[in-house]
């Protein structure tokens, strides 16, 4: 008996980097999961790739930032399984140039970076796909876990950047920051009606999101600075502590922000 045995999850940002690791580990203890992206062929690859040992993932296409192709990823969802038990909103962005599964690109030019330069685009797509895209999986995963009266689980991928700042990101450190509170308001508002909603903010992960960091020594450098263990963490072990916000094991958590990063944030 696997800690999420015959629980349906879904999982956006589900096709790579820590949604993947989650799928499979969810898959691997007993989960039926759903695995959402907005890239179509990508994401059909990927579930094919992930389920060929056979795990239960299959693959369902959707754009996070719109509320009718979340509506339609969670109603197709329960037509098939006939609930929702658990979710993994890891879907979100880098940049405003960050594409699912890709190797993120670091702007050359510092200075492009900084704040004032920022484009209102750039500050609105980050906003729409981070804290926008997090709401509508939690709302309308809420509003299936109400009307099927069954208990529920939501874990929100939120970052250390939440609560640490990091110079040159500052749409992404301000949406990670409003994904934790997110989660603290919702699952107030649900601490009643046994739907948990807790986050992840983790530090910097080997994922294809930093790809782009580990082949540069002098972010390598940066990075080792900030984290006190002197190294990135693995994909699975996001997974592992996914795992646990999303099985019975942590069923007095809610409201909850985890921070697996290394020793970069201890408050």
């Amino acid at each position: 008996m696997g800690l999420l045995n015959d629980k349906v999850a879904v999982i956006t940002g589900g096709i790579s980097g820590l949604g993947r690791a989650s799928a499979l580990r969810y898959a691997a203890e007993g989960a039926r999961v759903v695995v959402a992206d907005i890239n179509a062929e990508r994401g059909a690859n990927a579930a094919a790739e992930m389920s060929s040992g056979g795990a239960s993932i299959e693959f369902i296409q959707v754009d996070v930032t719109s509320k009718e192709s979340q509506q339609a990823l969670f109603d197709d969802v329960v037509s098939r399984y006939g609930q929702v038990d658990t979710v993994l909103a890891a879907a979100g962005v880098s940049s405003s140039g960050y594409i699912s599964g890709e190797v993120s690109e670091v702007e050359a030019e510092p200075e492009e970076r900084m704040f004032h330069n920022r484009t209102l685009e750039d500050w609105e797509k980050v906003m729409a796909v981070n804290v926008t895209g997090v709401m509508l999986t939690n709302q309308i995963a809420i509003k299936h876990m109400l009307a099927n009266g069954n208990a529920g689980s939501i874990v929100n991928i939120a970052s250390i950047a939440g609560r640490r700042p990091l110079p040159g990101a500052s749409d992404y450190c301000v949406s990670k920051a409003a994904v934790i509170m997110l989660t603290q308001t919702v699952a107030t508002e649900y601490s009643t009606s046994n739907i948990r909603v807790n986050a992840i903010g983790p530090g910097f992960i080997e994922t294809p999101m930093t790809a782009n960091i580990r082949q540069s020594p002098e972010w390598m450098e940066t990075v080792m600075q900030m984290t006190p263990m002197q190294r990135m963490g693995q994909a699975n072990e996001i997974a592992s502590t996914a795992l646990f916000l999303a099985s019975d094991e942590s069923s007095y958590f809610t409201g909850q922000t985890l921070f697996p990063n290394g020793g970069m944030f201890t408050g």
